[in-house]
């Protein structure tokens, strides 16, 4: 079961997303005990890419839901047995480790299961006497199970052939049901040891520890009888012997019922619904085995537990968050639609960036913060405020940039002309790619509107993005079944905003919230180069205010 703590931004996350969530994480990392670990729901843009390469900070894993895996219940890891080995040794097992269920394992691959239930029919519903013969049993079997030792033959030998019976009528009786290949147990008497070796029995079994005679031995040799002594009386051995059968004849290795260890636990309870099992096998992503899990195991499943930062929307946040536990929210935007069930850390600031708050968050804590993480939250501030332009932006955004730029060494201008630069180099990627890169959907006055957004500090490149735009834009909108779709190409140097939309009343909305008139399916705005401050809360007032 994982303990770990994930801190996530959004969905399709831009470059203050990713980065506060790696520089929180490392944070949290300082002052708890319980790991915390970098997470991301979407794809990283060319701009973060090129920020985590300059201070070489490995970019955080993808994870698409949060709901609870069966990876993050308990699983008995009871390891997996050889089909070889005897029912009774399997029974021990079962026994020592408080189970029911043994998987049957080669090469650390499922083989099949063997249950108690299997081992119980095995010795109350088995009246056949060659069944030994018929599960080829390997003598090294039927000494364990006996507790006995070889005297003549060969331990890694199968009994193949013949019945298992009990001499216990005199020798003269004994020929006319002693058949060749038989397995014969016995006591003491050398008469009816001899008789059996003379009938071409396959072996004999000698109880009560009774010793075997030179003579025998060596006849035994010579007719090719395997010779075995075991320390218990004849009832015991006629009881125990079936049970050294090996598992492979009664183990379940057709339509096994197995589970994955990245599997949702609600998708595997209707399954277990329907199945009588107590135990499933479970299997890694490798689709090897990895352990035990049973019905009673999901009464324990414990949710994820889970920071959001950059966000608190359910609409933008990873899939499952209503499946999680969050216990933090770290954010600079509006408060909407996230709900907890019990108090949490919730942490918003009108500030243009989340990344300041982090900052803010090291200087509370008076944790030294290290170079690479001190630049990567410069850059987060950097992007998000478009290096001090968008209206989002603060005093305290800008003081707390150029204190982490002197930390990590960095020129704000210098460095944030080659981030925007490599973040605007979007002319060779698709219009789906460009369209994803920010995007994200807000729910106003029970209407829900998708809003993208791309900046870019070269108007010709802006241009070619417009036209690949314009004919993906109706595509993306019938995909999303949203209210209204816009898209904002915004050009840093310009300060200033195109915007072109698809959806019944989008241009219309557009118009009322802006005085501006459309033509031919866009518009320029000027001093317009934020969502979250100027086209957000324009479109809101709008929409409330009909």
């Amino acid at each position: 079961m994982s303990d770990e703590i994930m801190v996530i931004g959004h969905k399709n996350p831009d470059t203050d997303s990713i980065c506060s969530a790696i520089a929180y994480a490392y944070l949290k990392n300082q002052i708890s005990k319980t790991r915390h670990v970098a997470k991301r729901a979407g794809e990283i843009n060319e701009e973060t890419r090129y920020v985590l390469n300059k201070f070489s900070i490995a970019p955080p894993e993808y994870v698409s839901d949060v709901r609870t895996q069966v990876k993050d219940i308990h699983i008995k890891k009871t390891e997996g047995v050889d089909r070889t080995i005897s029912l009774k040794k399997a029974w021990s097992i079962m026994k020592e480790h408080n189970v029911v269920t043994l998987p049957v394992t080669k090469h650390g691959r499922l083989e099949g299961v063997i249950t108690t239930e299997d081992i119980a029919e095995s010795y109350m519903d088995v009246y056949d006497s060659k069944i030994l013969s018929t599960a080829h049993t390997k003598f090294k079997n039927i000494i364990e199970t006996l507790d006995g030792k070889m005297i003549v033959g060969y331990e890694d030998e199968y009994c193949i052939e013949g019945k298992v019976l009990i001499a216990a009528a005199n020798p003269d009786l004994m020929e006319n049901y002693i058949e060749e290949k038989d397995i014969v147990i016995l006591g003491n008497r050398y008469e009816s040891q001899l008789c059996a070796i003379e009938m071409k029995a396959g072996c004999i079994v000698v109880c009560d520890g009774a010793p075997v005679s030179i003579t025998i031995q060596s006849l035994a040799r010579e007719r090719g009888c395997t010779v075995i002594s075991s320390p218990h009386d004849t009832y015991t051995v006629a009881r125990l012997i079936n049970q050294s059968m090996s598992i492979s004849y009664f183990m379940t290795r057709e339509d096994l019922v197995t589970f994955r260890t990245d599997e949702y636990i609600d998708d595997i309870k209707s399954v277990m619904a329907k199945k009588r099992f107590r135990d499933f096998p479970v299997l890694n992503k490798k689709g090897k085995y990895f352990g035990m899990m049973s019905r009673r195991n999901l009464l324990d499943a414990e949710k994820k537990k889970v920071i959001m930062v950059d966000h608190n929307e359910v609409s933008q946040a990873v899939d499952g968050l209503e499946e999680a536990s969050v216990l933090e929210i770290i954010d600079h935007h509006r408060i909407n639609t996230i709900q907890t069930l019990s108090p949490i850390v919730f942490r918003n600031q009108p500030l243009g960036c989340t990344a300041t708050i982090v900052y803010q968050a090291f200087c509370e804590t008076a944790i030294g913060i290290p170079e690479d993480i001190a630049g990567i939250l410069c850059a987060a501030i950097l992007s998000d405020t478009l290096m001090f332009r968008s209206p989002t932006c603060t005093a305290v955004d800008r003081f707390a940039a150029e204190r982490l730029a002197e930390i990590a060494g960095i020129k704000v201008e210098q460095f944030a002309e080659e981030m925007f630069k490599a973040g605007s180099n979007l002319s060779q990627k698709s219009a789906e790619e460009i369209f994803y890169q920010d995007f994200k959907k807000f729910s106003i006055e029970g209407l829900t509107i998708g809003v993208g957004q791309i900046s870019s500090m070269s108007t010709e490149e802006l241009v070619e993005i417009k036209v690949k735009m314009k004919s993906y834009i109706q595509r993306a909108y019938q995909e999303h079944g949203v209210n209204m779709l816009y898209f904002m190409l915004t050009d840093i140097l310009a300060e200033s905003t195109e915007i072109i939309c698809a959806g019944e009343e989008a241009e219309a909305l557009l118009e009322d919230a802006f005085g501006i008139k459309i033509q031919d399916g866009s518009v320029v705005i000027k001093g317009m180069v934020s969502r979250k401050k100027q086209f957000i809360p324009s479109m809101m007032e709008t929409i409330t205010s009909r």
